[in-house]
């Protein structure tokens, strides 16, 4: 397919003009043979079978192509293009042996070509023959007198042989083409760095910043190389040299700080700091770090002034920025005002809500700062979203649906939390099956919220959370009422002060017909709380009406209907004075 090509448009005309003057005898057809006549017909036939097979790898429908290909091969065995074509089609193909099999009958009918050859050079490279191919770049290079087209595959080559000395002329040779660029500087040192030719390495540094003055990204790719081979001092030179030339760069004043800091010159530091930190083409992810790296340090009144100098700055420049936003929320839970590290917090995520470990800090503090159910249910939904395998945020979200009442929702998200969880985090298995407990009950699915309260007596028998709802919940349905009584009393018996079990426990005594014992309990609830809830009035109410105090009964009854959580029997309880189950 060699022999195929489009003829200039010249040159036909040419032969137009020429034919015309030539006596018509002259174009007599020449008669062929039979056997000229059927190879033209089946070099025509390869000719048609390799453009079907063309637009087919064309296509992508390798298939047919693989198959188009083979075709043609039936009809001209001696063509390389078809072969090279299948060696191709086996690269893709990941059949490093059989393309290697199909170039090499290309390469044998058309051993000048070039393309033929760089293909043998590939397949060489699948193989991890790098010597084989190295050596196929490098005759073309000296065959064609130049190596602009091979020399960085062939450097590439060198490297991953490891052959360094090697890998290094040909990477000198490319920047004799290239220039003085940071890919070829940036390879170089590291070659130098590994045969510890700190020397080396710092002089290609030098030549890339000379080559290109005035590009802080090359100074502070040196001093990093200086810096981690214990060249403080020399780094230090560097970046005061290169800011006498261009002050106006905060990436050197912050390199700066560092070296002073490194170097114990504190004050200087400082000073270096804020003046990076007063451009405002620093960017935001440098100047969080700065701070954040303060803030890792001993707390004094210095530190102080320093971070609240350079948090005016950031919040006046970037005060949207999810970076900067972070590290305040940081300085501020560091100095224990939670509602500001939380506001912080929410702010970063919503421009950023990629950041789990900021999840991780705002979920719970805002369960401890008591903030809306409705905002953690927010930010519960949206760390979830985000980080759908997380299931400690399903926990949070499960626990604060919970707490709006939306019992359905914290079922789907706790049931999530704990087959995340798989029981890896024992401590958080224990929390997401008490307050699934507590949802399924309040579901009316009050079997199934026994069995996880089961699950988490028998880790821990002693959980106050579910021995007192459990407990309760048992008292309501009347079941397994010496059960109950053993763990309300467990309950008040360590804690004698809390209203909230004193009540548990003189609700399940009521349901034992121990109505004394009940309002006794149920006084010393009443006397730990300034505003009882309606339900305890109601109790209270109850057992005084089983003991024949019916007008006291009726007063609390009353009291009880002015507040919420009151039974649905309450209102006919005052009508009729009559106590309903």
């Amino acid at each position: 397919m060699n022999k195929w090509y489009l003829r200039p448009l010249v040159w036909t005309f040419t032969l137009a003009l020429f034919a015309s003057t030539l006596p018509e005898s002259v174009f007599a057809q020449k008669k062929i043979s039979r056997k000229e006549r059927k190879a033209q017909e089946k070099e025509m036939m390869a000719d048609r079978l390799f453009i079907e097979g063309q637009k087919h790898l064309m296509l992508e429908d390798f298939k047919k192509a693989y198959f188009y290909f083979n075709k043609a091969l039936e009809f001209d065995t001696e063509e390389p293009a078809i072969y090279y074509k299948l060696s191709e089609m086996m690269i893709r193909a990941n059949q490093p042996d059989k393309a290697l099999e199909f170039g090499q009958k290309a390469l044998a009918l058309a051993p000048e070509n070039k393309y033929y050859h760089l293909q043998i050079a590939e397949i060489y490279n699948k193989q991890n023959k790098g010597r084989e191919a190295a050596k196929i770049l490098e005759t073309l290079m000296e065959k064609e007198g130049n190596y602009q087209q091979y020399i960085l595959e062939l450097a590439s080559i060198y490297l991953n042989l490891k052959d360094f000395d090697k890998a290094l002329i040909a990477l000198n040779k490319a920047e004799e083409y290239y220039g003085v660029v940071e890919q070829l500087t940036a390879q170089k040192q590291r070659i130098y760095l590994r045969k510890n030719n700190l020397e080396m390495a710092v002089a290609e540094g030098r030549k890339l910043i000379e080559a290109h003055p005035g590009n802080p990204n090359y100074v502070l790719a040196l001093v990093e190389i200086l810096f981690n081979n214990n060249q403080t001092d020399e780094a230090l030179e560097l970046v005061l040299n290169s800011l006498s030339s261009y002050p106006n760069q905060p990436e050197l004043k912050m390199a700066a700080h560092t070296l002073y800091k490194e170097k114990e010159e504190l004050e200087k530091a400082r000073q270096y700091l804020l003046d990076g930190f007063k451009h405002p083409d620093l960017d935001a992810a440098t100047k969080a770090r700065a701070f954040e790296g303060i803030l890792s340090q001993v707390k004094n009144t210095a530190r102080e002034q320093l971070l609240t100098k350079l948090a005016q700055t950031m919040e006046s420049q970037h005060p949207n920025d999810p970076e900067v936003t972070a590290a305040l929320g940081k300085w501020k839970l560091q100095e224990d005002n939670q509602l500001e590290a939380i506001s912080y917090f929410k702010k970063s995520l919503l421009a950023d809500p990629e950041r789990e470990e900021l999840f991780q800090r705002l979920l719970p503090l805002m369960f401890e700062n008591q903030q809306p159910f409705e905002e953690i249910v927010e930010m519960g939904s949206t760390a979830t979203s985000v980080h759908p395998d997380k299931a400690e945020f399903w926990f949070f979200l499960g626990s604060a649906q919970l707490g709006m009442k939306d019992h359905e929702a914290a079922k789907t998200a706790l049931t999530k939390a704990i087959d995340l969880n798989a029981g890896s985090n024992p401590q958080l298995s224990l929390m997401a099956n008490a307050q699934l407990g507590d949802a399924l009950h309040a579901l009316g699915e009050t079997e199934a919220a026994f069995t996880a309260y089961e699950k988490v007596l028998s880790e821990n028998k002693n959980n106050e959370h579910i021995l007192n709802n459990y407990a309760y919940f048992l008292s309501l349905e009347k079941k397994e009422l010496d059960k109950a009584y053993t763990m309300s009393h467990k309950l008040v018996s360590r804690f004698p002060e809390n209203p909230t079990y004193l009540d548990t426990h003189a609700w399940v005594l009521f349901q034992l017909n121990r109505y004394e014992e009940a309002k006794t309990y149920m006084e010393k609830a009443l006397d730990h709380l300034e505003e009882p809830s309606g339900e305890m009035l109601e109790h209270y109410g109850d057992i005084l009406f089983k003991l024949g105090e019916k007008e006291r009964a009726l007063d609390y009854w009353n009291r009880a209907k002015e507040l919420e959580d009151t039974s649905e029997f309450l209102t006919l309880k005052i009508q009729n004075k009559k106590y309903y189950e």
